[in-house]
């Protein structure tokens, strides 16, 4: 029974020798390889003399500014009458085109008069003289009703003693005359106080030249508006005929019109003294 233990025994050492020899030839092959990975590892891990590693570089698409279109600033002029060319023979065949610019220059004319003679600085014998009155539908002037006179620097003096009757329509020609005037009654004698030149009445007459200016502007169109209305009674003459003859008939008129506005900017200036 001993032996058999002890033979056991011999048989274990030997399997366990045989094994452990084996085990360690296999731990032995294995070492250096592991050894050369974990160096491998530690040289690139411990190794900061080494430059790191540049980043990759990513293409970036180039960048475009975009900018806004602006609008065309050209800008319209606004109020300013198309041009219409005037076609004088054919414009003839249709109206008095004669007669029509001779009415409106004669409005024009008027006008013009109307400034020298009533909007002056100082008030003078002569414009009050030549100032024109109506009575019962005729035009006469005041020195054909009265006697005028100048009593001193400061005062006129109109004697209606002949014509006692024209009195009012005298007062009211004198207060709308545009030379700020505010004529006293006596009787059958007018005075009239001649005004200092001040602003206040600087500004009164350039508002007397804008009050002108407007009716030589109303008689203008009272005559446009007159030959469009003998146009369009005309049986013989075509819608566009008509059409393109009252366009040309109201630049005509314009035209005048134009003409007035600039004569009595230029007056108005003259009485504020801007020139």
């Amino acid at each position: 029974m001993l032996q058999i233990t002890s033979l056991l025994r011999v048989v274990s050492i030997k399997t366990l020798a045989t094994n452990g020899s084996s085990f360690v030839r296999a731990s032995t092959t294995c070492v250096p390889q592991n050894r050369t990975i974990h160096t491998a590892l530690q040289s690139i891990r411990y190794d900061t003399s080494a430059p790191p590693p540049a980043p990759p570089i990513l293409a970036t698409p180039a960048s475009v500014r975009h900018y806004a279109k602006g609008k065309d600033k050209k800008k319209d002029k606004k109020g300013a009458p198309a041009k219409v060319q005037i076609n004088e023979e054919q414009l003839g065949n249709l109206i008095d085109l004669e007669g029509l610019r001779t009415q409106m220059e004669k409005s024009l004319a008027a006008m013009k008069d109307d400034y020298v003679k009533n909007l002056s600085l100082r008030s003078t014998t002569g414009s009050i003289e030549t100032l024109r009155i109506t009575y019962e539908g005729k035009d006469y002037q005041l020195q054909e009703l009265g006697q005028v006179v100048r009593k001193n620097p400061k005062t006129l003096v109109v004697n209606l003693v002949s014509f006692p009757q024209t009195i009012p329509v005298v007062l009211q020609a004198i207060q709308r005359s545009g030379m700020n005037l505010n004529p006293q009654q006596d009787g059958t004698t007018l005075f009239i106080p001649v005004p200092k030149v001040t602003r206040e009445h600087r500004e009164g007459l350039a508002k007397n030249a804008k009050v002108l200016f407007i009716k030589c502007r109303d008689r203008i169109k009272d005559a446009q508006n007159q030959s469009i209305k003998k146009l369009k009674k005309q049986s013989n003459v075509s819608e566009d005929e008509a059409f393109q003859a009252q366009t040309q008939i109201t630049a005509i008129a314009d035209g005048f019109v134009k003409e007035a506005e600039k004569i009595m900017e230029l007056k108005q200036s003259e009485l504020l003294g801007d020139k």
